[in-house]
C-alpha cells in the first residue's frame, strides 16, 4: 500500500474511495468530457467565424455597393456579419423591388427602382437587429454546459469529500481505533473528489471566460456592421422627400 501511495497518490486515493465517491468521480469525468468538447468546438467556431468575417468585410468594403454581394450570390458560411448582411439585403430588396428574389433582371430592376422611405429603412434596421440577436444566441448555445461545470463541479466534489470523511469517521467509530493510520486512507479517498472537481472546473472557467469574451466581441462587431450597412442603405436607397406613393395619396 505504501509503495502504491508513493508511486501514484491519485491512484491510491481512488482505490480507497467509497462507492458514492467513485460514482461522483464518474459524473465528473463525463462532465469533463462534455466541457472540453464544448470548449474545443466553440473555439474552432469562433476562429472560423473571424476568418470568414475578415474575408467578407474585405470584399464588402472594397466595393461599397451594398447589394453587390447579395446580387452575386456569394456566401460566407460561418461569418455572423454575413448573416446580418443577408437579412438586411433581403428586407431592403423587398422594399425596393417587392420581392427578395435575385434573377437575371435584378440589376436592371434595381437601377430603375424608386427609393424607399425612412420608415422602411427602420424596418430594415429592425430586421438586422433581430438577426444580431439570433446570431448571438447561436454563438452562445451550449455555453450552459461550461457554466454548469464551473459552478457545479466544485459542489459535487465537496459532496463526495464530505460523504467520504463522514464514512471514514463512522468506520473509525465502529472499529474503536481512532488513529491516524486507520483514518488516512479514507480521508485520502474522500479528498480525491474535490481534487477531480477542481481539475474539471478550473479549465472550464478559463475556457468559459475566453469564449464569452470572444462572443461579445463578435456581437459588438455585428452591431457595428449593422449600423454601417444601414448607413450605406440610407445613402443609396432612401429618399427623405415625399415618395411617389405619397404623391398618389395626395
Amino acid at each position: 500500500m505504501y509503495l502504491l501511495l508513493a508511486a501514484d497518490p491519485l491512484l491510491f486515493a481512488f482505490r480507497e474511495s467509497t462507492l458514492p465517491g467513485k460514482l461522483i468521480l464518474g459524473f465528473l469525468f463525463v462532465g469533463s468530457i462534455f466541457s472540453w468538447s464544448v470548449m474545443v468546438t466553440k473555439i474552432r467556431v469562433i476562429q472560423f467565424a473571424r476568418r470568414q468575417t475578415e474575408l467578407f468585410l474585405e470584399q464588402f468594403r472594397a466595393d461599397r455597393v451594398p447589394l453587390r454581394i447579395y446580387e452575386s450570390g456569394i456566401t460566407y458560411d460561418g461569418a455572423p456579419v454575413f448573416e446580418i448582411y443577408h437579412a438586411g439585403c433581403q428586407e431592403m430588396t423587398f422594399h425596393l423591388l417587392g420581392s427578395p428574389e435575385v434573377d437575371e433582371t435584378f440589376h436592371d430592376r434595381l437601377e430603375i427602382a424608386d427609393k424607399v422611405s425612412p420608415a422602411q429603412l427602420r424596418a430594415v434596421s429592425a430586421i438586422m437587429e433581430r438577426a444580431v440577436g439570433e446570431e448571438g444566441l447561436r454563438l452562445e448555445s451550449q455555453l450552459i454546459l461550461l457554466s454548469t461545470a464551473v459552478s457545479g463541479a466544485p459542489f459535487l466534489g465537496l459532496l463526495g469529500t464530505v460523504w467520504g470523511v463522514m464514512d471514514t469517521f463512522t468506520g473509525v467509530a465502529i472499529a474503536g481505533k481512532p488513529n491516524l493510520a486507520a483514518m488516512a486512507p479514507g480521508v485520502s479517498g474522500a479528498l480525491i473528489t474535490t481534487v477531480t472537481a477542481l481539475l474539471v472546473a478550473i479549465p472550464a472557467m478559463f475556457g468559459y471566460n475566453f469564449i464569452l469574451t470572444s462572443i461579445r466581441s463578435l456581437i459588438v462587431q455585428m452591431d457595428n456592421f449593422a449600423a454601417e450597412l444601414a448607413s450605406e442603405f440610407e445613402h443609396r436607397y432612401v429618399s427623405h422627400g415625399p415618395t411617389w406613393t405619397d404623391k398618389l395619396a395626395r
